[in-house]
């Protein structure tokens, strides 16, 4: 059974229409299929599906972004990769099963995944706490990144995740820290590292992974510090304003790709990702296998600094800065201890004899 979203109600309609118009055995009884009516019903529905999805607010685009129909990590990891070898535990204090993570070929070259899982069901999204992850999943996906980088493997992370897990435990077992860690982890890497996200990204519990030399996102997933409903519970009061919270939060991948937040849109089929797997499984091969060919040249060092350029450049477009992309290079300039008690001497100076001409032409009136 399909899951349709508030505003596709013409959509089911015609699909539905046309499900009837395909089956002779309807209830009308045995008759022959009208391929004529078939035809034009399709062609309906494609540009029914094409007006909706190319005019969607960003309120929309983020229920797309949450269809519980949509490509999860896992479905996109067994499909994507071969041979792949699942790793567990944090060696610290156990598994967190919102994150997949393990060695897999791609293309014949060994990557590191790391998928944050949904589920696709109840009892599975229940078991994978519906991709919040707790500290332990982030201190995982540390020591695997640790791994990579020793054996000079890249890592391709998927992200989709409300945010991460705000529960008591995680608070006691060093949520926020482990979040710090990984996103360290992430920008001292030398092999590189590609991160998309397929769904939602959000907050901490999505920077945490997405700290990589490329930001890559599905065309209607989001990506943003806080959930819309959250935003408009902080700023007005009413959870009901996401509206206008997601319009002004910029959280769609078209409005993120002009602030250069991230660095490429992968097409999904029109009508979402959801409704033709196979062509975004596809485009999402295309873009991995072309991304992680840019970084085949580059030394360890060059990898770095390509990561390190990438976020300190983010919101300097229009700065004082006259090369961006060097940003890394940047160090600070030693200063001359004598040099600076001698300036300061003559701003002294230069003061005191100031108060005085005033003090002279104030007695003099």
């Amino acid at each position: 059974m399909k899951n349709y979203l508030n505003f596709e109600s013409d959509i089911k309609n015609l699909e539905n229409e046309l499900e009837k118009l395909k089956d002779p055995f309807n209830q009308e009884g045995l008759s022959e299929v009208d391929t004529k009516k078939i035809s034009k019903t399709q062609v309906e529905l494609e540009k029914k599906l094409k007006n909706i999805y190319s005019n969607l607010d960003p309120w929309q685009i983020t229920l797309v972004a949450r269809h519980e129909d949509r490509p999860k990590s896992k479905y996109l990891i067994d499909n994507l990769f071969d041979d792949f070898i699942s790793l567990e535990g944090d060696r610290y204090y156990g598994e967190d099963q919102s994150v997949i993570t393990g060695l897999a070929r791609f293309n014949g070259q060994s990557v590191l995944v790391i998928g944050q899982e949904k589920g696709e069901n109840l009892e599975t999204r229940i078991q994978r706490n519906f991709g919040m992850m707790r500290p332990e999943g982030y201190r995982k996906t540390i020591r695997l990144m640790k791994l990579a980088d020793k054996f000079d493997i890249p890592i391709i992370s998927f992200i989709d995740t409300p945010g991460a897990y705000p529960g008591v435990g995680a608070e006691e077992r060093g949520q926020a820290e482990a979040i710090a860690r990984s996103i360290e982890c992430s920008m001292k890497l030398k092999v590189p590292n590609l991160a998309i996200v397929i769904g939602e990204g959000g907050s901490g519990g999505a920077i945490a992974l997405a700290s990589s030399n490329k930001v890559l996102m599905l065309e209607n997933a989001i990506y943003s510090v806080i959930s819309p409903e959250g935003c408009a519970t902080i700023l007005w009061r009413d959870p009901k304003k996401m509206l206008d919270a997601a319009k002004a939060m910029k959280l769609s991948a078209k409005d993120l790709l002009e602030l250069n937040i991230i660095d490429e849109i992968i097409t999904e089929p029109v009508g979402g990702a959801h409704r033709d797997r196979d062509t975004i499984l596809e485009n999402i091969k295309n873009s991995i296998s072309k991304n992680l060919d840019l970084f085949k040249t580059m030394t360890a060092e060059d990898i770095l600094n390509h990561r390190k350029n990438k976020f300190l450049k983010i919101g300097r477009n229009k700065g004082f800065v006259t090369n961006p992309e060097s940003l890394s290079a940047v160090r600070t300039t030693g200063y001359n201890l004598q040099e600076i008690v001698k300036s300061k001497k003559n701003i002294l100076i230069t003061t005191i004899v100031m108060i005085i001409l005033l003090g002279i032409i104030f007695l003099t009136l």
